[in-house]
């Protein structure tokens, strides 16, 4: 994989540098924890600045969460709600989840856009309920410029000042990285096994007669 990373990075640059982020966010094949470090690396060596190498890397990076931005504005809370309806163990989601969610980012979305750039799978998915919300564009490029250069420089740096020693980043990023994603999954896990229809909370929210 690191040869693959290398390879496009010596024939195209700081444009390959931008597609494989741009791809990370889409699909990702390679995490960023290989590609930024391997990145830095090659700013260590003279290949290119470092400065150019967190530019294309973030700049890679915000196209890449656009796609997921307009998908939440086309789906729209409307059919996310209908969905929730009738699949909403599996999204563990019920109606009223989607609402208090949709309340919930639209007081704190700009939080939640600019430190979600600093979670694995986090940082790609935030910009569903921010396309869901309707989050201004201006507001929703400038908080994930913000939080996708932090991740890209702290990353592009890492590898940089570690010189051939950049392997060392993925070895303690990654395991870190990994565990955040375990957790998420067991999380998801649970919310699918305790879930409970909007139906059944209100009859367990109902006083009983006395």
């Amino acid at each position: 994989m690191d040869e693959f990373v290398r390879g496009l990075m010596e024939n195209f640059g700081a444009f390959g540098i931008g597609l494989l982020m741009f791809l990370e966010n889409i699909f990702p094949p390679i995490p960023s924890e290989i590609i930024m470090p391997l990145a830095g690396y090659q700013a260590a060596i003279g290949q290119m600045s470092i400065a150019t190498v967190i530019l294309a890397g973030t700049i890679g990076t915000v196209l890449g969460i656009l796609p997921w931005y307009y998908l939440g504005r086309v789906v729209g809370e409307q059919r996310i709600i209908r969905l929730a309806e009738r699949f909403g163990r599996w999204m563990t989601l019920s109606p009223s989840d989607v609402m208090a969610a949709d309340r919930w980012f639209r007081r704190y979305g700009t939080l939640a856009v600019l430190f979600g750039r600093l979670v694995p799978t986090v940082r790609t998915l935030i910009s569903i309920p921010a396309g869901l919300a309707a989050m201004p564009m201006p507001l929703f490029l400038l908080f994930s410029t913000i939080g996708s250069l932090l991740w890209t420089t702290f990353l592009a740096m890492a590898g940089y000042l570690l010189g051939q020693n950049y392997e060392m980043v993925d070895q303690y990023v990654g395991p870190v990285s990994n565990i955040i994603v375990i957790g998420i999954v067991i999380l998801y896990v649970y919310r699918v096994v305790t879930f409970k229809p909007d139906h059944l909370r209100a009859g367990a929210n109902r006083p009983t007669a006395e």
